[in-house]
């Protein structure tokens, strides 16, 4: 069996970071519970390895214990939830996307100018949710092609259209298509990670190269799907898996195999699982 990994793959630049803050907390506040607010990242394997080192995700504030350390996760948080955190006299970690915390200025720039604030985005998404509070009353979330020919723009309607840094660079751009008809005065502004773009790109060039993908990562994880998603739109079997254990007993009967690994998916993992296919290849 042969092996190829896409050029780009595992860790983003802000999930590392999150996970090397929380990490650094723990080390930090022995004396005290260390929570996360929800889930840190969306990755399994990576959330198990922290709570064996004491980490706790707790999403409801009200059983958080007082003058804990509390880490704010990579999607980010309602500017009030910081406020009610301080309230209790936590230490607040905040480990929020250097880009998710751009959308957020965003979001919060056009919405003090009366603009619409038009997102695309996975509804109930921790980076929506916490984008979406920034806007206040003024958010209108686009979550597909079929959202945006129903919703209603006048020719020169103050609005803005930007997106979830993990969403499809295809479908922003039919959605963008799709608001500029409605709207002439629209600002489209670009947010999508090029980090997520890069992984997209690198999966596209290696389908062309194996016979199936295998995608590590987290199941609840979006940039994980869209990795999913774009290997079947290139004709390719496709399968998203947490950790080698996972692995479908077909992929061991392949000549090629391609491995591609979402932004949250830990550098282990991914060695695990290239080392899961060539002990047990047929």
């Amino acid at each position: 069996m042969t092996i190829i990994r896409a050029d780009v793959l595992g860790f983003c630049a802000g999930v590392r970071s999150a996970v090397e803050s929380a990490y650094e907390t723990l080390k930090k506040n022995k004396d005290k519970r260390v929570y996360s607010l929800g889930p840190l990242i969306h990755n399994q394997v990576a959330l198990d390895s922290l709570a064996e080192k004491g980490l706790v995700v707790e999403s409801n504030l009200e059983n958080i214990e007082d003058g804990s350390a509390v880490i704010i996760r990579a999607h980010g948080v309602p500017p009030e939830t910081i406020t009610d955190l301080q309230k209790k006299n936590c230490t607040v970690v905040d480990a929020t996307c250097h880009l998710v915390r751009a959308s957020q200025r965003i979001a919060q720039k056009y919405s003090s100018k009366n603009y619409r604030v038009i997102f695309a985005g996975d509804a109930y998404h921790g980076e929506v949710v916490s984008v979406a509070a920034y806007a206040k009353n003024n958010f209108t979330l686009v979550q597909n092609i079929e959202d945006a020919r129903s919703i209603e723009l006048k020719q020169n309607e103050n609005a803005v259209f930007f997106s979830q840094t993990t969403f499809s660079n295809s479908a922003f751009s039919e959605i963008t298509k799709i608001l500029q008809e409605k709207c002439k005065a629209l600002v489209v502004l670009h947010t999508i990670c090029p980090a997520t773009k890069a992984r997209q790109d690198a999966l596209k060039t290696l389908c062309d190269k194996v016979d199936a993908i295998l995608v590590v990562g987290g199941k609840n994880s979006a940039n994980t799907k869209r990795l999913l998603l774009t290997a079947q739109e290139n004709g390719k079997v496709a399968c998203i898996v947490e950790r080698a254990s996972e692995i479908p007993s077909e992929y061991f009967s392949f000549t090629t195999v391609g491995i591609s690994a979402g932004a949250s998916t830990p550098d282990d993992t991914i060695d695990q699982v290239e080392q899961c296919l060539l002990k047990n290849a047929v």
